[in-house]
């Protein structure tokens, strides 16, 4: 069981090395033990996968372990989206098991446990699986496995949380980019029940992910980008390979970050569809929603970087949205998970309630919350995991960086300043995985921003 970590989002690893054949079947068992120690084996288990190479075969491997040992497992007959298959664990009261490596690069594949609750594990959770690893569980049953079609009940659900009837008379051309992935015949497919026309590109699963990344990021939506800037009135839209992250592209062909869509759905969902409650943010989020929300009347929950933070704090307090930065966001009345095919249905909700173009809501944006905040992000490597606490602590006891003035320090997620100009960040916290420092920084300008990446 060499290698085996749970981190914020499951067990990822290169296949055919730590991801292999011994490994997986050490973690099913674990998974197996859980469920059985904590609901029985009245419990289902579904399992899914993304379109990466041996996923499907992978999940067959683990369905069949979890049937002997007597579980009954649905087992996806497709491809399938990690908030599809989050949906259906709450919709069908079971256990999830979802083979993906998100973003990762193609070599990449992973194990994802999602609750009955139909959010990521919560370190409790992950903290048990990791103790049953090296324990055994002979069970012993009779068990079955059926192959399931997930789709139908997801779309239904959606349906019930998207105008789509609204979007129709909103006259826009819409260009998908299938980016190889998960979401290639629900997003589409979605657009297609309710006759919505749309252009697309790379519309079919390759493992490969077209030589490039399964990342809704500018540099692997070059082709999206440049389609959307020789079509007149268009906007693109993407998902990461299994469909939990979301990508943006505006009609002037720019990506618009997943903080302004954040807040631009905070403004829509509380203005146009009468959704009240809090907003939920991670500690490395803009100060733009802090701002949006405040002009809103929304309390705003800050948690730890990640989502699995992100869904235990949607879990407790109901909120409109609860979203990160790196691209994940979910609403109330869904699931404690991100999902990047609701969140690009929501964009085109927005845009068709204001009969707006996106540019114009990222304007009207930034006019509701009085100023434009700047972001950036570094990735320092340290030599050993043993070189991270004294940073982290020489941090915490700063009271000054450059010619910012600390104002408050915050260390739920590594540490975080903020100075008195009211507008400027940096959050300093550790990687789980390697000896690494991901520093943010936020101002309301390029020259501050500057100077704050220069006295860092």
């Amino acid at each position: 069981m060499a290698n085996i970590k749970f981190g914020t989002d499951g067990w990822r690893a290169v296949v055919g090395e730590d991801f292999n054949e011994g490994n997986v079947k050490t973690v099913i068992k674990s998974i197996g033990k859980y469920v059985f120690d904590n609901f029985g084996l009245s419990k289902k288990i579904i399992i899914g996968y993304d379109p990466r190479n041996m996923a499907f075969e992978f999940a067959q491997t683990a369905a069949n372990q979890l049937a002997k040992y007597g579980f009954e497992v649905l087992l996806s007959y497709k491809v399938i989206p990690t908030p599809v298959l989050a949906y259906s664990a709450k919709h069908l009261n079971a256990c999830a098991v979802m083979f993906t490596a998100s973003h990762n690069p193609p070599e990449y594949l992973g194990i994802k446990f999602i609750p009955d609750y139909a959010g990521p594990a919560t370190s409790e959770i992950t903290d048990e699986l990791m103790k049953n690893l090296p324990l055994d569980f002979k069970l012993s049953g009779n068990g079955k496995v059926i192959e399931y079609d997930f789709s139908d009940d997801y779309f239904e659900h959606i349906g019930k949380l998207i105008n789509f009837d609204k979007i129709k008379s909103y006259k826009k051309n819409i260009i998908f980019d299938g980016l190889y992935a998960a979401s290639i015949g629900y997003f589409d497919e979605l657009l297609n029940i309710y006759g919505i026309e749309f252009d697309s590109i790379h519309m079919y699963h390759d493992t490969n992910f077209g030589g490039g990344m399964p990342e809704p990021k500018p540099k692997f939506l070059t082709e999206l980008i440049e389609k959307v800037k020789s079509t007149p009135n268009s906007i693109g839209f993407a998902n990461d390979g299994d469909s939990d992250r979301f990508g943006v592209i505006n009609e002037d062909g720019e990506y618009v970050s997943p903080n302004e869509i954040i807040g631009i759905l905070l403004i829509h969902l509380k203005k146009n569809k009468n959704y009240s409650g809090s907003l939920v943010k991670t500690v490395g989020a803009s100060l733009l929603l802090n701002k949006i929300a405040e002009k809103l009347g929304v309390e705003v929950i800050e948690t730890a970087v990640g989502f699995k933070h992100v869904g235990e704090a949607m879990r407790k307090y109901n909120p409109i949205i609860g979203g990160e930065e790196s691209g994940g966001l979910s609403i109330q009345g869904h699931i404690p998970e991100k999902d990047g095919i609701l969140a690009n249905l929501l964009v085109l909700e927005a845009m068709a309630y204001e009969d707006k173009s996106l540019v114009e809501l990222q304007k009207d944006l930034y006019n509701f919350a009085g100023c434009k905040f700047y972001n950036d992000r570094i990735d320092k490597k340290l030599d050993n995991f043993d070189l991270v606490k004294p940073v982290l602590d020489e941090y915490k006891s700063k009271t000054q960086v450059g010619d910012f003035k600390v104002k408050n320090i915050d260390t739920k997620d590594g540490v975080k300043l903020y100075f008195d100009d009211n507008t400027s960040w940096i959050l300093v916290r550790a990687s789980g995985t390697e000896p690494l420092l991901r520093i943010y920084f936020e101002s309301d300008s390029v020259e501050k921003l500057e100077k704050l990446r220069n006295s860092i």
